[in-house]
């Protein structure tokens, strides 16, 4: 039964699912850790999402450091 409602969640409702899933655990860090905390780990996860899509994209990752420490 459950392996039967979990496969329905992820095939047809995965963007609801995930969105759910990614708020609940969103309120509680709010609640255990505090909203500014919450949002300082939010950051991390995003830069380490876009940094390792780099890195899948095979995309020269010195280039990108060089670039953005560059200097004017």
């Amino acid at each position: 039964m459950w392996r039967e409602l979990l496969t329905e969640l992820l095939h047809n409702h995965r963007g609801k699912f995930f969105g759910a899933l990614t708020g609940l655990l969103f309120g509680i860090l709010v609640m255990v850790i505090g909203f500014l905390q919450t949002i300082f780990i939010a950051a991390c996860i995003y830069v380490g999402y876009i940094i390792g899509k780099r890195v899948d994209d095979n995309e020269n990752l010195r280039e990108m450091i060089e670039h953005f420490f560059k200097e004017k």
